[in-house]
Parts: structure tokens; sequence; C-alpha cells
């Protein structure tokens, strides 16, 4: 049986891009393969499209860390044909064949059952980035984080986890105020339930003192460098900062004055390796309580028009989320 599929080749250091069919027999002899319906366009789809070899180092290879899809055979007793699943991070994508293409093979364990209250379509509207907005506001309810503790901050938020993060903490009640360099998103933003837009340069104000006035209920943090750290010191009292990117940079000056005067927590996120069983409450959250309506943040592509949106990622022109379906 073949199978159309979003392929990377490699000639010597040259990268190209084509839609190809593929065999079943190139996916690899894993319990679950699924008939993907929709993938979504992550950053990191984009540097395993480019050869990062920090993400992928084996071509040819088909990138999308995400898919949804439903069970076509299975080995996994707790899978049967017909099962609508989610697959995200662990190596999907990556090593793996991954959700660029109309089929894949995976392991049981990276899979979870579709909850209550989501699609193949709405779930890959969250995707990873989705799912990581949510973890990082999972983490910091768990850490003490309430609707009382003052504004949530959230940076990099024209991307795909600042962008959800804004919808999901706004929606849950909570007051936002989001930080982008984009000065002409400041009304998407606004739209998307930020009550108050800061550039990146007046973030980065006070990045050698060694601490800040408090401000901050929260913060989620999208970017990493400079703008994390002035974040922590500006957080209130007890409260904490989910770390999820370093789209600015992994590396940042530091004290541990916030720490031991402020009592303050700097939190790390990953939705990559986290257990199936933790990804699976997640995901319930997100069809029930948390449920919210994406569809403005929609950015449509099919596997023909996936590599204009490859190099819009790449280029930090993507706002929203992309969507990919795979039954165009």
């Amino acid at each position: 049986m073949s199978f159309r599929a979003f392929l990377v080749t490699k000639e010597e250091n040259n990268f190209s891009r084509n839609v190809v069919d593929r065999q079943l027999s190139d996916l690899p002899d894993n319990e679950v393969l699924i008939d993907v319906k929709y993938s979504s366009l992550n950053y990191k789809d984009g540097l395993s499209a480019t050869g990062n070899p920090g993400v992928t180092r084996v071509f040819p290879h088909t990138p999308g860390i995400d898919a949804s899809g439903v069970v076509l055979e299975s080995r996994d007793k707790d899978f049967t044909p017909g099962d609508e699943v989610i697959v995200i991070g662990f190596d999907l994508g990556m090593g793996t064949s991954g959700g660029f293409a109309e089929r894949i093979c995976v392991p049981g364990g990276w899979v979870v059952k579709m909850p209550h209250g989501l699609t193949t379509h709405s779930s890959m509207l969250l995707g990873t980035a989705g799912f990581t907005a949510a973890a990082c506001i999972d983490k910091l309810e768990q850490s003490g984080m309430t609707n009382e503790s003052g504004p949530v901050l959230v940076t990099g938020s024209t991307g795909g986890v600042g962008s959800v993060a804004i919808k999901l903490l706004s929606n849950i009640g909570y007051e936002v105020v989001a930080v982008t360099g984009k000065v002409d998103q400041h009304d998407f933003l606004k739209k998307l339930g930020a009550e108050e837009v800061v550039s990146r340069e007046d973030m980065l104000d006070g990045k050698d003192k060694p601490l800040l006035p408090e401000r901050w209920g929260g913060v989620i943090d999208t970017v990493g460098g400079d703008i994390l750290f002035n974040a922590v010191k500006s957080l209130k009292y007890g409260e904490g900062l989910a770390a999820c990117g370093l789209v600015a940079s992994p590396q940042f000056s530091a004290t541990v004055l916030p720490f031991i005067l402020r009592n303050v927590n700097l939190l790390g996120i990953d939705s990559v390796q986290l257990p199936v069983a933790e990804k699976e409450l997640i995901w319930e959250k997100l069809g029930s309580d948390w449920n919210v309506d994406l569809s403005e943040l929609e950015v449509p592509f099919n596997l023909d028009t996936l590599s204009t949106g490859i190099d819009r990622i790449l280029a930090g022109e993507m706002v929203g989320r992309g969507v990919v379906n795979l039954e165009e």
C-alpha cells in the first residue's frame, strides 16, 4: 500500500523537499499503524526539514512531530482499529518518520486515545505548541499560581505556544500580559485575550540589575535569554516561571537573589519525553475544562503547500498555528 509523504532528502550539504509516494515497508516496524488525518507545523519541524543535526541526523526523512488520526492496525492491546488517537513528542518526526505523511507507525507507548471534547482537527490546532502551553499552566498552578496571583506574563506571544497560552489563560480567568517584538501584532494579541502588550525592548530594561520590582503572578517563557531572567527578577513573592523555549538564547546572566529573597520558582517544561500517562492527563484537560476555540489561530496547509509554511516559520513570519490537512 502506497501513501503520500513529505520527504526531505540530503545530497552532500543540500536538502531538498518533495511530496512523494512511499510504501508501508518504508516505515519502522512498530506496534501501531495510524492513518494520519492532521498534523501541525512547529519550529522544530522547520529545523528537521533543513537538516539541523540537533533534531534529525538521518535522511531521507519525513518531519512532523505531531499527528492525529485513526488506528489501522495494532499489536498493542490498548488500541484497536478505528480508535482516534494523538501522537506528539518522543522521537516522532525527529528520528522516526513523522506526521507529514498519510501513515505513521509508532510504539504503543507514544499513543494517546482522543479525549472527549477533541477531534483529529482540533487536537492538531493545539499540537505540541498548545500542549506545551497547557503543561506550563498546569505546572504553574501546581506551584501555587491562581487567578488571584496577579497578571501572567507570556513571552514570544505571537508564536504557537505563546498565542495558545494567551487564549487558554484568558479563557480560564487570568489577566494576561503579552511580550512581542512585532509592533503590528498588538491588536491580534489583544483579540486573543491579552490585556496589555509589552515590547521586547521594554522587557530587557534592567537586565544588569539583580532584582526588579515585583509584578508577575506567573510567567510562561518561550524565548529564554535575558528576557527569561528579567521576568524571574520581576516575579511576585513565591510565584513561578515556566520555561519551555530558547528562541532568543539558551543562556542568561543570573544571580540567586530572586530565589533566596523572593522564594520564586524556575520550572522546566518538557513535552517530548514526558511520560504518556502524564500527557493523557493534560490532553483530558484540553478536552474538558480547558477546551477553547482556536479557529482564529489556524493557518491551513496541506502536503503540497507545506514547504512554504516551513520557510515562513523559520523566518519568524508565522503567527498562530499551522495545521496540516493530510486528507486534501
